[in-house]
């Protein structure tokens, strides 16, 4: 065991020298190429660092765009909605005006053969009333008129209901 604590100065000299050729031999053939394949890797690591910066950039900027695009499209689509509402407002009021209209030309048509059906019926009533006038007339005076007389008397008549109110 003394032994093992007392250095030799012939054994540390050789584990020196063997540690430094392995060192020597280790940065020669080793260390260098492990060292270029660090680099190199780590430059490949920034490089698509980089790009993918880049990338990242150019993903913004089209999002920009595209957010930017739907902010036109959104305000192109109100303004076709507030065009198509003019256009339906327009539409529904020139309908109405229509409806309006035929429902005047409906009740001015209406009125008017009204009119003529209540000219056709105070015609038939004054030829009625007149045809019992000279009815009565006829048992009044216990004679007969003959026809042409009857169409004379009552044409007088009506016309001079019509010039002046029946009054004459």
């Amino acid at each position: 065991m003394e032994k093992l604590l007392q250095p030799d100065f012939g054994l540390m000299f050789w584990t020196i020298v063997t540690f430094l050729a392995l060192v020597y031999v280790l940065g020669k053939f080793a260390w260098g190429p492990l060292l270029y394949a660090i680099e190199r890797r780590e430059h490949h690591m920034r490089e698509e660092r980089e790009g993918a910066e880049r990338a990242r950039e150019g993903a913004q900027k089209i999002q920009a765009d595209l957010e930017a695009k739907l902010a036109g499209l959104d305000a192109k689509a109100r303004e076709v909605l507030a065009d198509a509402q003019k256009e339906a407002d327009a539409l529904r009021a020139r309908h109405s005006a229509e409806a309006q209209r035929e429902a005047e030309q409906l009740m001015a048509k209406t009125r008017q053969g009204l009119e003529e059906e209540k000219r056709r019926l105070v015609g038939e009533l004054r030829r009625e009333v007149a045809d019992l006038s000279v009815a009565a007339a006829e048992k009044l005076m216990r004679k007969t008129v003959d026809a042409d007389v009857r169409k004379t008397v009552l044409d007088q008549f009506f016309q001079d209901i019509e010039k002046g109110g029946g009054k004459n």
